[in-house]
């Protein structure tokens, strides 16, 4: 079934015809010396030149043909690598005797990946090209690529082939390699503040370390269930305990619920915890790195996100009770008070769940009214004890946390607190999140005893951080669903007869 297609039987018909003349058109070798960007670079005083040419200039690049035109003994060319396009120009009289008519005419097309030879010249339109005076089949493409005008216009296909969507969209390039610049930045940034990079277990004997529904796999050798992580915290922190004063990972978590524009089953984030350091901390180290970043990259600090503008210098602090009133809206007279929080969500047509406490029903007030309104930079601080299952409560008002979460464009970027390192007060909430569980809350925390064990050894006063570093590219990028800052998504399973219809078309 997979190569039924008239166009790909076409295709292996020019592939075997070219092992018939004696070419592999699969090769393994490659006598490639310069990148076209390189080539570009270097012989962009070429058309200075008084006859814009140089023959004694000679290069090999490779890529795949993008584009395709016959002139009668000569063709145009253009053909991309991973950074740049050029264009080539072939001649019959510059290659072997027979080989423009009887292969190169017959069996070079769109989408294969070959390589050239040549010097720069400058066409008569002004652009910098390549004349060729000898070419070879790498790959030969039996897939013929879409149509070049409109390229994938299916996201669905774009996401499910992300190769094509790559072959076909240099733009989408240019995104994965600013994620790749954005991690690896992140990475020396912390170095460079001293942290330790450290590696935890991706399959743990309890979930936990976040809210959340777990991945259940098994380990046969053992004999029991292991979950896939939906955080790495706790293993982080026992480090902190053991001594290490600054560490960070840079992770892959998975989590068993819904999929959206912002949710994918697994995505990768950065935890970090620093001993000697309160939340307060991790909020002006918050704002270091996203002045590392912004000076790297070469951003602007005002970017362009959908319709909005997001002010990156434009960074604000506010109290999660303080946003409700502030931001969201939410009646000043109704905070504190149960039944009136309550009916104003009926009198607002959303769930009000009366076995809620008032701590949780903030929680549902800020995500209803507050959250979707943040779109500069805003550290929204002091969370519930209730939300915060892991962080330190707050001194002087003890019903609140030493917690913060960060929101850009409307989205939660991170999320940190000064960490509960009294192991009582760690066990009793590790047992408030069981009851909760026994109450239908199927992404309250386990039961963690060996943590507590190692918070009654003593873990020196700490703050850790978590960055989701797939929600911050989508901003950096002004992309607004997750599966485009992924190179390969969660997707829902095609049906096979789905399968063979679109294989048809």
């Amino acid at each position: 079934m997979l190569f039924e297609n008239i166009y790909v039987q076409q295709r292996i018909e020019k592939a075997n015809h070219l092992r018939e003349v004696g070419v592999n058109p699969y090769s393994n070798e490659s006598n490639r010396n310069t990148t076209i960007k390189k080539f570009k670079n270097v012989n962009s005083d070429i058309e200075h030149l008084e006859n814009k040419r140089d023959e004694n200039r000679v290069y090999t690049v490779a890529g795949r043909i993008k584009f395709y035109r016959l002139m009668g003994k000569a063709a145009f060319l253009k053909i991309e690598d991973e950074y740049d396009m050029l264009q080539i120009y072939v001649a019959r009289d510059n290659l072997a005797e027979g080989f423009f008519n009887d292969v190169f005419k017959k069996d070079f097309e769109v989408g294969d990946i070959i390589e050239v030879s040549g010097y720069p010249f400058v066409t008569g339109q002004g652009e910098l090209s390549l004349h060729v005076d000898g070419i070879k089949m790498l790959t030969k493409a039996v897939a013929p690529l879409p149509e070049k005008f409109h390229g994938i216009t299916d996201k669905e296909m774009r996401y499910r082939q992300r190769y094509l969507d790559l072959i076909m969209n240099s733009e989408v390039r240019k995104t994965f390699h600013l994620r790749s610049k954005i991690v690896s930045l992140i990475r020396r940034f912390f170095e460079d503040k001293g942290f330790l990079e450290v590696e935890t277990p991706m399959m743990h004997p309890i979930a936990g370390g976040a809210n959340a529904r777990p991945f259940v796999t098994h380990h046969n050798a053992l004999g029991i269930d292991r979950f896939l992580r939906i955080a790495p915290e706790l293993y982080l922190k026992r480090l902190i305990v053991g001594g290490f004063e600054a560490v960070f990972e840079i992770n892959r978590n998975f989590r068993n619920e819904g999929m959206d524009a912002t949710h994918n089953p697994e995505f990768t984030s950065i935890e970090f915890y620093w001993a000697y350091k309160t939340y307060k901390d991790l909020i002006e180290i918050t704002k270091e790195l996203f002045d590392y970043l912004f000076d790297h990259l070469d951003l602007p600090k005002v970017l362009p996100y959908g319709d909005m503008k997001i002010n990156f210098s434009n960074i604000k602090e506010i109290r999660l009770i303080d946003s409700l009133v502030q931001v969201g809206g939410v009646p000043a007279e109704i905070i504190g008070d149960k039944s009136k929080i309550l009916d104003f969500l009926k009198a607002n047509k959303l769930e009000a769940n009366d076995k809620l406490n008032v701590g949780q029903l903030y929680g549902v007030l800020f995500d209803e009214f507050v959250e979707d309104k943040l779109i500069d930079p805003t550290f929204i601080t002091h969370y519930p004890v209730e939300l915060s299952p892991l962080a330190r409560r707050n001194d002087a008002e003890p019903e609140l946390t030493d917690r913060f979460e960060l929101f850009i464009g409307g989205k939660e970027i991170a999320n940190a607190f000064s960490e509960l390192n009294d192991p009582i007060d760690q066990y009793d909430r590790f047992n408030d999140q069981l009851k909760a569980k026994e109450c239908g809350d199927d992404e309250a925390h386990e039961m963690d005893e060996d943590f507590v064990e190692a918070l009654k050894y003593g873990m020196a006063p700490t703050a850790g951080e978590g960055i989701g570093i797939d929600r911050l590219v989508m901003m950096l990028t002004n992309n607004h669903s997750i599966r485009d800052v992924l190179l390969f998504p969660a997707m829902k399973p095609i049906r096979k007869q789905e399968q063979l219809e679109n294989e048809e078309e």
